[in-house]
């Protein structure tokens, strides 16, 4: 049994919510809500929008948890949904204002006086972030990426490298 406690608490709240358990839906919601709007904005830069993906997320966990075959793929399940609404809401974006997802990145980065780390993240592609972020924020393996962004593991490995290559570019540039 190497599984880590936390994951095994996970895994019988799902079970319990696949049982109707409101009381262990409450429970999963306390103990995944931060982290998965934390994620939600880390890739979107925007307080609101990460609320409002979250609370969507919410909703469509609850509405298929007990289509969860194996409950201790909880945790990549989850970031997938979190993923999914993501990528509806740049599209809803960019559809609204006819703007590329590198010029928002832009307009966020802009927006704020001092760049650091999260405003290099930005200057990514939406995908190179995605990926560093579920690896190193979320700590979540190369095959748990793989389920959650529906790619290879060998992508997950190209685009984990090419985005620290990116990064390390973009750190050098501003420290100059």
């Amino acid at each position: 049994m190497d599984r880590p406690v936390e994951q095994l608490v996970d895994e019988i709240l799902v079970m319990d919510c696949q049982s109707g358990s409101a009381r262990a839906m409450e429970m999963l919601v306390s103990r995944w809500q931060k982290r998965l709007w934390k994620y939600a904005y880390n890739l979107t830069g925007d307080t609101e929008a990460a609320w409002d993906i979250t609370q969507e997320s919410w909703l469509g966990i609850i509405k298929s948890i007990r289509k969860l075959n194996d409950p201790a793929r909880f945790r990549s399940w989850a970031y997938r949904i979190v993923t999914n609404k993501v990528n509806d809401w740049i599209k809803k974006k960019r559809g609204a204002k006819k703007v590329g997802l590198d010029e928002i990145a832009s307009r966020q980065h802009n927006e704020k006086k001092d760049i650091g780390l999260k405003g290099l993240l930005e200057k990514l592609d939406i995908r190179k972030r995605m990926v560093l972020n579920l690896y190193h924020f979320e700590q979540l393996s190369v095959p748990e990426i793989s389920v959650v962004l529906k790619i290879p593991k060998g992508t997950v490995k190209s685009r984990l490298y090419n985005a620290r290559n990116e990064l390390k570019e973009l750190w050098l540039k501003h420290v100059e």
